[in-house]
């Protein structure tokens, strides 16, 4: 039996039904991410996994127990389970050491190597009111695992960081698997938090699970154009742009596979070549700069499509010829 095994979870929202049939698995140290539009039901999910709100229906499956909900049980939660919100808060002109100290029960060493892996020994001696949004992340974290849980739920812990903040935090995420050995999941609206990070995602819409698999698989092969838009920007090739875009062989040969579905190609798949019969003639429209890479919008024919390049030296107006990469593509 899996480490996590969650089964038929349902839970009813004020308009209905906020998830229904929820059905995953998470082994011990598996890096799980939850993806999922506003109000899909994600951090009620994380809710229902640590015991903290009564599904209607379903049941969670931890280390072999039934986690309870708060229903059936008078102190809602599960003692092995940490659930961190994304409204936290913790207690104000204490000095961080007294934060921890109220609920520590490990040993002086073993509570340095807490303190270390999260990254705030230097920490102690301040006050709660002294700390940036990334510190009390990081201080609210340790508070959870003083506590010793074998599974860490993190409901958007990357929300209104600075990029520095959120480069620590995100270290600290995966040193508490890493070295304290702790399973964690992660919900972020953030794509770029959780594709790095993640082992196995799911996705959630309008109440079921619409997708589960490996970041990579989800990113190229989003089973429809709503996962696909949650990770990042693309392209859809519909059927009557295919007569256009044919002159791209990967796209000529895959016509018969896509039938009457669109063929969904993310913005790096597109490359900018020479002059060629087996390129698509382009004119630049706009051009996005991201530091790393820019974003053009090409005019090809009546349609436009976007290209992720790091040339230097294209301006708008300029005629470009655009053609496929290696790998296949997806279809939705």
């Amino acid at each position: 039996m899996s480490f996590l095994n969650v089964s038929g979870i349902a839970k009813k929202g004020e308009g209905g039904f906020l998830m229904s049939n929820i059905s995953f698995s998470q082994r011990k140290l598996e890096k799980l991410a939850i993806a999922g539009e506003t109000g899909a039901g994600k951090s009620t999910l994380l809710k229902i996994v640590a015991g903290l709100v009564q599904p209607e229906s379903g049941e969670v499956i931890f280390e072999h127990e039934r986690v309870r909900g708060p229903a059936e049980q008078l102190v809602p939660g599960h003692p092995a389970i940490a659930y961190l919100s994304q409204h936290f808060e913790l207690q104000k002109f204490l000095r961080v050491e007294q934060v921890l100290n109220y609920s520590n029960k490990f040993p002086a060493k073993d509570a340095q190597k807490l303190f270390e892996v999260c990254q705030i020994t230097h920490l102690l001696g301040r006050r709660t009111d002294q700390l940036s949004g990334g510190e009390k992340q990081r201080i609210a974290i340790c508070r959870l695992l003083i506590s010793s849980p074998r599974l860490l739920l993190l409901d958007e812990p990357y929300s209104h960081l600075d990029p520095d903040h959120k480069s620590v935090l995100k270290a600290v995420v995966r040193d508490i698997g890493r070295k304290l050995k702790i399973t964690c999941t992660i919900v972020s609206h953030d794509p770029m938090d959780t594709l790095s990070w993640a082992e196995k995602m799911i996705v959630l819409k309008d109440g079921p699970l619409v997708q589960e698999g490996k970041p990579l698989v989800i990113y190229k092969e989003p089973l429809n154009a709503y996962i696909g838009g949650l990770f990042g920007k693309y392209n859809l090739i519909e059927p009557s742009m295919f007569r256009t875009f044919s002159a791209i062989p990967a796209i000529r040969r895959s016509l018969a596979k896509a039938g009457q579905k669109n063929i969904f190609i993310r913005p790096e798949q597109f490359r900018l070549v020479r002059e060629s019969e087996r390129a698509l003639k382009g004119k630049v429209k706009e051009i996005i700069f991201y530091g790393s890479h820019r974003e053009l919008q090409i005019a090809v024919a009546k349609y436009t499509i976007t290209v992720r390049s790091d040339k230097e030296g294209i301006e708008p107006g300029a005629v470009v010829y655009v053609t496929l990469g290696r790998g296949p593509l997806s279809f939705v």
